[in-house]
């Protein structure tokens, strides 16, 4: 490995726009055969619906798991998965241009495909 690929700013940006990606997933896509719009709306039947729904809230247990992979210490992880999430909220809102909670719908979500 490189010098680079051993940095912890190099795992931590990767982390940053795996979290946004799995996110967005989750929050918006279709997926194949509409396997996640299916997904959504059975968490949506067991109550779960409004954590799919609020791109904030995915963001942070999507982040979890990650920063529990990347840190090493409890606090490492703690503040790992607070910017981790943050990361990717600030993807979907700078680089993407989609504000959470703003006005979007599942088939916007098809535009970032095209």
């Amino acid at each position: 490995m490189t010098r680079e690929l051993d940095s912890p700013w190099y795992w931590f940006v990767l982390g940053v726009l795996a979290v946004w990606r799995v996110t967005h997933l989750l929050h918006v896509e279709h997926g194949p055969w509409g396997a996640l719009t299916r997904l959504r709306n059975a968490a949506a039947r067991v109550g779960l619906g409004d954590l799919f729904a609020c791109f904030y809230c995915l963001s942070l247990w999507i982040a979890a798991p990650a920063a529990w992979w990347l840190a090493a210490t409890w606090s490492g992880r703690l503040i790992a998965w607070l910017a981790l999430s943050a990361g990717a909220i600030l993807v979907e809102v700078r680089a993407i241009g989609n504000p959470p909670g703003s006005s979007s719908s599942e088939d916007e979500g098809d535009d970032l495909l095209r």
